[in-house]
């Protein structure tokens, strides 16, 4: 704290990015009771006016204590358009601590990372991982446990929900449309809605296995459909940026070098996958 960093949390939605926000707010109040806060959560309507840069520093200048230390946190930030602008501008004064999250891999690239060169640090969050999912659930580790989080994944708010099918997997399609729709389709102006649904059926239903864009578009070309193997690519990497998938490229172990094409992408959360295609214990060996 207290750095003239901006500190910034990236991952996909529900990992538990706002609740560290708090948890790093509270550390504040506990170290000085009377610390300044200023927060703004663009997920909440109370802050729908802030649209962009320009308003956002408005909102935030107005509040600024002049004479004392302020602690600024941004939930969502991506959703105000060109935010990094009034980031580099409230950075400025030394006496302002920015904290701010993100749904999307690209947060900390483009214009952000050229205005702010050197005066960020990424914390990137993830869902939880199987000793993490013991320890919310209070539960053994045995094969039911183990079973359980190869199901249903490890998003923390689980721990408030039955560790049901029927409940669990309704809960995870909401985030994933949310991811869809918000991160996907709103950011990119996305129109080739089903295709989109359809390539995220294909990356999960072939998870662990060689991607390849060009063989996608020509089986969609065999199949009426035109899609260029250069667009099937820009879905794919749009679904990764929203931390719905990661890919992971081949190595060439011989020749120590990256091969130009071929990766293979996994999903952030195994429950959400589960809820878009059934769980599948056949298809664990895919998963590792």
């Amino acid at each position: 704290m207290r750095q003239s960093l901006v500190k910034v949390f990236t991952g996909q939605r529900r990992v538990g990015k706002s609740y560290l926000l708090y948890q790093v707010m509270q550390q504040v109040l506990a170290e000085d009771a009377s610390a300044h806060i200023i927060y703004i959560n663009k997920e909440d309507l109370a802050f729908d006016d802030i649209l962009d840069a320009g308003q956002l520093y408005q909102y935030v200048s107005e509040r600024l204590q002049p004479d004392g230390f302020n602690y600024i946190f941004i939930d969502e930030i991506q959703e105000i358009k060109d935010f990094e602008k009034a980031v580099r501008s409230l950075l400025l004064n030394p006496q302002n601590d920015l904290y701010i999250t993100g749904s999307n891999a690209k947060l900390l690239s483009g214009e952000l990372a050229t205005l702010l060169s050197g005066r960020t640090i990424e914390i990137e969050v993830h869902s939880l991982s199987y000793p993490e999912f013991l320890q919310f659930h209070a539960l053994p580790n045995d094969s039911k446990a183990l079973d359980l989080y190869l199901r249903y994944g490890g998003l923390p708010y689980l721990r408030n929900l039955s560790l049901t099918d029927g409940i669990v997997f309704d809960y995870l399609k909401n985030i994933y449309t949310s991811i869809l729709y918000r991160d996907v389709v709103a950011r990119y102006n996305i129109r080739s809605m089903q295709f989109l649904e359809k390539l995220v059926q294909f990356f999960a239903d072939s998870t662990g296995s060689i991607f390849s864009a060009k063989s996608i578009s020509d089986f969609l070309k065999a199949q009426k459909t035109n899609i260029s193997h250069t667009q099937v690519q820009a879905f794919a990497g749009y679904l990764a940026n929203a931390f719905l998938i990661h890919s992971v490229p081949r190595y060439d172990i011989k020749g120590k070098r990256l091969f130009e094409t071929g990766e293979k992408y996994y999903f952030e959360n195994l429950g959400i996958r589960n809820a878009i295609i059934g769980y599948r214990t056949a298809d664990l060996g895919k998963l590792a």
